[in-house]
């Protein structure tokens, strides 16, 4: 009689719990509720970190566009130079 009652009691708050909440939704909508939004969560996240990581990329592709820019125009300045010593070179060893 007890394990009957125990059951029974068991089995009542079992349902109790399947009750549907103030909105109407059963305890499966509930869930499925919380999995879209913590879904929905993730994916914002997730697209904000690409767009920081689209920025940081770009400001990166900058940073080396202008440093090859400014190492061709020391490589021209330094064949400049080079050219300039060679000539000054090639002018003494006439001169001799």
């Amino acid at each position: 009689m007890k394990a009957v009652m125990v059951g029974s009691l068991l089995m009542l708050a079992a349902l109790a719990g399947c009750g549907r909440d103030d909105e109407g939704a059963g305890p499966a909508e509930r869930v499925g509720k919380a999995i879209d939004q913590a879904g929905s969560k993730v994916s914002n996240s997730v697209q904000d970190e690409l767009v920081k990581v689209d920025r940081a990329t770009e400001a990166a592709r900058d940073k080396v566009k202008d440093a090859t820019r400014d190492a061709s125009r020391g490589l021209d300045r330094a064949t400049d130079h080079v050219g300039k010593q060679v000539e000054r070179v090639g002018e003494k060893m006439q001169k001799n």
